[in-house]
């Protein structure tokens, strides 16, 4: 485990642990109701894409036929479409969502075209007059008119007072639903609904000892709520998943989009010893939290130490990419999610914030990385910067058209147009060129290095590329990029040549 004292990374906004249960089992009866909320047993599910389930186990007493309840304290980002209630012998027959909560505001615009008491104070005596004034309009400012005088109430400090609340101008959203109950009775009752306004992300804080080629990786998990409501005692359940919304749930959640991809990543295929909700991995939290409105909530999800780690360097030149200058290469930390041989586990989208000890042995930051969802017994490789001491020119030494006598001259196809085959011979002469590339890499370290050097664009589409000639030899990665793996020697520079034969 990463030791707890002061010589660890500090962690920020450390929150108090939370809760985990499956929000699909339900409880036998619901606990009673949270200081000043009217909810009962509460359970989340939040999934990563700014979208919850929320179920609330409450008890109500139903008298026989229709009766209208009023479910206060549900999330203001509720989505009332997707309401459910299930209880035994009770049915919805109509339901509204009041989302006009109270406020200074909303109070005024409610009472256009409705009298108040406009009360203002002396500030010479602290005397107060009273009158009665007629709201004609709150748009920027309260406009009425008392008597035979139009007056804007903003400018005048008065305050005002109203004869009482309008209706349907809540304190507190509330859902206000008609039941018919086949049988009257106490009973437990479980309101269900998705809400926008909650989130969940992965954060990693990496210590990397480059010496012992070792990583220890701490995972968080970090918790919004911004839907209105607070959420007293709750078991929350997290999904590391986005799962299909048509409704737009997943607008300024925490994963706004899909994270750039790796300088390499090679997907694992092993199963996380983690619980499942169809194509999702479930992180449950044990335990029952306060999940409060407007609040950041952070847990441990994963502590690992001594996983295995390297650093490497990485430079990815575009065709035809030439340079006046030494570039810096890419500085890269490898390390692998395998079982056994890595960070052994599934590892949910987040930013991976890495760390090294400087000289006293002090943790110091030196750069962080977004990852997505990441499989078990996957490679990554992070990138964190730039490297000050190792770099790279890139030149295009010689470009020249060569005979097409080493490539194709003639192509032959068989054609059936309306039934009859034919076979059809083209000679042709076509245009190819040779491109002599070099790239120099110096190393001002006092240690050796090892660096990638991968070369792009060589497939345009064309899928017809060769390399006749390389000082080094080179992995070919994909149709479209080659790659080199140099070593360079401590303070000093290696050159790498090569020739492409391509159609451009």
């Amino acid at each position: 485990m990463i030791q707890t004292s002061h010589a660890r990374i500090a962690m920020l906004c450390i929150g108090a642990a939370l809760p985990a249960a499956l929000a699909a089992q339900p409880a036998p009866a619901p606990s009673p109701a949270p200081s000043g909320s009217a909810q009962g047993d509460v359970s989340l599910t939040i999934y990563n894409n700014n979208l919850a389930l929320v179920q609330d186990m409450r008890q109500l007493t139903l008298p026989k036929g229709r009766t209208r309840q009023e479910f206060p304290d549900v999330s203001a980002a509720i989505r009332p479409e997707t309401v459910t209630l299930s209880g035994e012998g009770a049915g919805i027959v109509e339901q509204n969502f009041d989302y006009d909560l109270l406020s200074p505001d909303k109070l005024l615009d409610k009472a256009v075209g409705q009298t108040v008491t406009v009360v203002r104070t002396n500030p010479a005596t602290g005397a107060e007059t009273r009158e009665q004034a007629l709201v004609l309009a709150n748009n920027g400012g309260t406009i009425v008119r008392i008597g035979e005088r139009i007056e804007v109430l903003e400018q005048m400090g008065a305050r005002i007072v109203f004869p009482g609340l309008p209706p349907n101008l809540r304190a507190r959203p509330t859902l206000s639903i008609t039941l018919n109950a086949a049988t009257p009775g106490p009973r437990p009752v479980t309101l269900s609904y998705l809400s926008t306004g909650f989130g969940w992300k992965a954060d990693y804080v990496a210590l990397f000892d480059e010496a012992a080629g070792k990583m220890d990786l701490q995972g968080w998990i970090t918790l919004t709520n911004n839907t209105g409501t607070s959420f007293p005692n709750a078991r929350v359940l997290l999904v590391a998943g986005q799962p299909g919304d048509d409704n737009g749930g997943n607008r300024g959640g925490w994963n706004r989009g899909r994270v750039a991809p790796q300088i390499a990543f090679k997907p694992g295929t092993q199963s996380a010893d983690r619980e499942r909700l169809g194509d999702y991995y479930v992180y449950p939290i044990a335990g029952r939290t306060t999940v409060a409105n407007a609040q950041q909530k952070q847990v441990s999800f994963l502590d690992v130490a001594g996983a295995p780690a390297s650093k490497g360097y990485y430079f990815r030149n575009d065709w035809l990419g030439r340079s006046d200058e030494a570039q810096s290469f890419a500085t890269v930390l490898n390390l692998s999610t395998a079982k056994g041989s890595g960070v052994g586990d599934a590892l949910p989208a987040g930013t991976v914030r890495v760390y090294m000890r400087d000289a006293r042995g002090q943790p110091q930051f030196i750069g962080e990385k977004a990852i997505d969802h990441t499989p078990m017994g996957s490679t990554l490789s992070l990138r964190t910067g730039e490297a000050f001491d190792v770099k790279v020119q890139p030149t295009v030494e010689k470009r020249e058209t060569i005979t097409s006598d080493e490539w194709e001259k003639t192509g032959r196809w068989r054609v059936t147009v309306n039934g009859k085959t034919d076979d059809v011979t083209v000679e042709r002469q076509k245009v190819y060129w040779r491109t002599t590339m070099t790239y120099k890499v110096t190393n001002a370290r006092p240690t050796p290095v090892k660096v990638e050097v991968v070369q792009a664009g060589l497939d345009n589409w064309w899928s017809d590329t060769r390399v006749p000639s390389e000082t080094v030899k080179g992995t070919q990665r994909t149709l479209d990029e080659r790659s080199w793996t140099l070593d360079v020697p401590a303070n000093g520079e290696t050159t790498l040549t090569v020739q492409f034969d391509t159609r451009y």
